[in-house]
């Protein structure tokens, strides 16, 4: 049986919106300047544990029109690997081993989850993550909290009169003040 992770970058005030300099954000590209060798190892590390990538619509295209002109044992990893896009807008995908959920989504990630092999990590994604948590999907939820409140944009949590209990698995500081916190749902 597959874990499901999902992987955050997220400001200290909960932003989780154009991280890399995604257009149409006031606060794009917050991640550059403080990305490090050490916060590369680490999101190294968590790609290359995984073998399935289950991406939202959005960031699906973010990627898309990215990941395939790069190189690199991360870009090598990301193109190579199977990916599953939830979406009722796409239809279908021409990169290599993705495939289009459409419908039904609780049932597709169960049935991923329920086959043997490494993680199924999911990246951004804000709407999906909020779906996947809210259905008790999500196995552990890995944040790169960064040392900058923007103030405004998508956060990660949005607003609900639910609330979502977590246990706090480890937390490591990085010397650029990035700090890796790992939960897991209770």
């Amino acid at each position: 049986m597959r874990s499901l992770i999902v992987t955050q970058f997220v400001s200290l005030d909960g932003v989780v919106e154009a991280p890399g300099g995604e257009p149409g954000y006031a606060h794009t590209g917050w991640v550059p300047e403080h990305f490090s060798d050490d916060l590369f190892a680490y999101k190294l590390e968590e790609q290359l544990s995984a073998d399935v990538l289950l991406l939202g619509r959005a960031t699906y295209e973010s990627f898309r029109g990215a990941w395939p002109d790069r190189e690199g044992e991360m870009a090598d990893k990301i193109n190579g690997m199977r990916k599953v896009v939830v979406s009722t807008t796409l239809g279908s995908s021409d990169w290599h081993d993705t495939t289009v959920v459409g419908e039904d989504v609780d049932a597709a990630v169960r049935a991923l989850k329920a086959e043997d092999g490494p993680p199924i990590l999911v990246i951004g994604s804000r709407t999906l993550v909020g779906h996947l948590l809210r259905a008790g999907l999500v196995d552990e939820l890995h944040l790169q909290v960064f040392p900058v409140v923007l103030g405004s944009g998508f956060r990660l949590w949005p607003e609900s009169p639910d609330t979502t209990p977590l246990r706090l698995a480890s937390s490591r500081a990085l010397d650029n003040g990035v700090v890796l916190q790992d939960y897991r749902p209770t």
